[in-house]
């Protein structure tokens, strides 16, 4: 659960680094272990999997005896997923992600999303715990959209969700 929920992270962020606006769009929050999609993880939390996904994925619980308190829980594709509702350059951030994380161990992941002056710690340092993580926080030297375009997207982004009554994780 912890490394989805950090990839779900990245696919959003660098998506909206590239574009202005978010691949999912699940809003991220600062939690001591990184960004967190909390309506994700209400989702799915109890090991049951949204009814949208029943016949496609199992969720497994796991806890260790030798580790009081220790719970995680794991994805299991039940069949392979439907990659056509991803757009080419979706795809691709999702490709350079596996290659990147495939094998990483997911408190691995969340060390890279405490970089200093990422997202989250830029957050954490100017708003504390729990508060929401700013997309625009992504935009950078290095983004294919200037500040002003992905202002614009995003807003146009937030104003089809609102219009057409949508969640991301409903």
């Amino acid at each position: 659960m912890t490394k989805i929920c950090k990839l779900l992270f990245f696919l959003d962020f660098m998506h909206f680094k590239e574009t202005g606006y978010p691949s999912i769009g699940l809003e991220y929050f600062v939690f001591p272990n990184g960004p967190l999609a909390t309506s994700f993880w209400r989702e799915v939390k109890d090991a049951i999997p949204p009814d949208d996904f029943v016949d496609k994925l199992d969720l497994i619980e796991k806890t260790d005896e030798l580790a009081p308190g220790y719970r995680e829980i794991e994805f299991r594709a039940r069949k392979n997923p439907d990659l056509s509702v991803f757009s080419p350059r979706e795809l691709e951030i999702l490709d350079n992600l596996a290659l990147m994380f495939g094998d990483v161990k997911a408190w691995q992941i969340s060390e890279i999303t405490h970089l200093k002056n990422a997202p989250w710690d830029k957050t954490k340092k100017q708003k504390g715990e729990k508060a929401p993580i700013d997309y625009m926080l992504a935009i950078d030297k290095d983004s294919k959209v200037t500040r002003e375009e992905a202002e614009e997207s995003l807003k146009e982004y937030l104003e089809t969700l609102q219009n057409f009554s949508l969640r991301p994780t409903e």
